[in-house]
């Protein structure tokens, strides 16, 4: 191969070779922000509404069961005997309840949080508001057995701000995950080989002082 054939190959392996090897680091930073920006961006704000029932227990009971009762009623606050008494007041279908609406309980404490997220500030508070009346109302059916009632202590209020996380937040979260990418990458990475010297140039043999002078003769 002539040397004319072989720069343009070496000019490109000079330039690949002048890349700086930490180049993965601040490649995975910049792609981490701008993803983690973007979905921030392109994502729809969700706004969450929670409202609070208590368990009380009646004279027959004992004030410690009301607690019991609470984690009771925490588990079947999303179940569809109490979804489908909501889904008229909510105005939502069983299924979108199923999805939006969530329920906590303490250990300490006789009291059951209801919470339900949407992208509409009024529905996320209509869902958890109804949701919390439908479960109040299936515990009343039961009071005479379980001598314990649930009341509503709160109701779920508008929300103002959304629950999901701003861009700003986002970006950050996609900047420090890009950041420890290009750092496992740049760990992992393979050294650079050394560059092997060229192969020397080997001069052809002269020919046999002999065989010249044959040839003359």
């Amino acid at each position: 191969m002539t040397d004319t054939a072989r720069t343009p190959f070496h000019r490109a392996a000079r330039r690949t070779r002048s890349v700086p090897r930490w180049w993965p680091l601040p490649a995975g930073i910049l792609l981490g922000a701008l993803a983690g920006g973007g979905y921030g961006l392109a994502a729809t704000p969700q706004y969450t509404a929670t409202g609070y029932v208590i368990a009380v227990p009646t004279e027959k009971a004992d004030p410690m069961s009301a607690v019991g009762f609470a984690q009771a009623y925490g588990k079947v606050a999303t179940q569809v005997a109490v979804l489908s008494d909501a889904q008229v007041a909510a105005g939502v279908p069983v299924a979108t309840l199923r999805s939006s609406v969530r329920a906590e309980t303490s250990p300490d404490a006789p009291m059951v949080s209801i919470s339900a997220t949407s992208a509409d500030p009024a529905k996320a508070m209509e869902m958890a508001n109804a949701v919390a009346r439908a479960l109040t109302t299936e515990a009343a059916h039961t009071k005479d057995d379980t001598h314990v009632e649930l009341l509503r202590f709160t109701r779920a209020v508008k929300p103002t701000e959304p629950s999901t996380p701003s861009a700003a937040l986002t970006a950050l979260v996609g900047t420090c995950a890009g950041g420890l990418l290009g750092g496992l990458a740049l760990l992992l990475r393979p050294r650079r080989e050394q560059e092997q010297p060229p192969a020397a140039t080997v001069p052809a043999p002269a020919p046999a002082a002999g065989a010249a002078v044959r040839g003359g003769a």
